[in-house]
């Protein structure tokens, strides 16, 4: 069975669908048998595809996130998926409201696999608008997120 890993923002159209999307994408290539998805704690835009800046943002760095649809978190979440990563303290907050009584899943910061020096929060660029550096931070928190199931294996 493979480890089920669930990225959440506020709108699930541009921070949790890029993080699945790059996340995806690497851990394919580190050879990591995983079950990834993403969701947003607003149901703002549900079934839409990823915003068009992202979209194009992605591209540019080799990632494509077109097949991808929005869709609502729920307290299902809880015990659908094995870790839950919340790409800003709000969404953590958001997402540990609707944690079902005696529910122990993980939930954690995106930047938590970062070196922390940058951030705590992976900015939201559907209102700062820097769509690169939201997905710059997406491929370092993956990347340390990869780096750290690689050395649980060993």
């Amino acid at each position: 069975m493979s480890t089920r890993i669930l990225f959440v923002c506020l709108g699930n159209i541009c921070r949790s669908p890029a993080a699945e999307g790059v996340f995806r994408s690497l851990s394919d290539k580190a050879g990591l048998e995983l079950t990834i998805d993403s969701a947003g704690t607003a149901g703002y835009h549900i079934g839409k595809a990823p915003y068009g800046p992202m979209q194009v943002a992605a591209v540019a760095r080799g990632y494509d996130l077109s097949d991808l649809r929005a869709r609502q978190f729920t307290a299902a979440d809880f015990t659908d998926y094995d870790l839950l990563i919340g790409m800003d303290v709000d969404n953590i907050a958001d997402m540990k409201i609707l944690r079902p009584n005696g529910n122990t899943t993980p939930v954690r910061l995106f930047t938590d696999y970062t070196d922390g020096s940058k951030t705590s929060d992976i900015p939201d660029p559907y209102y700062t608008r820097d769509f690169a550096g939201a997905l710059q931070l997406v491929e370092e928190a993956s990347a340390g997120l990869i780096a750290q199931m690689l050395d649980k294996k060993m």
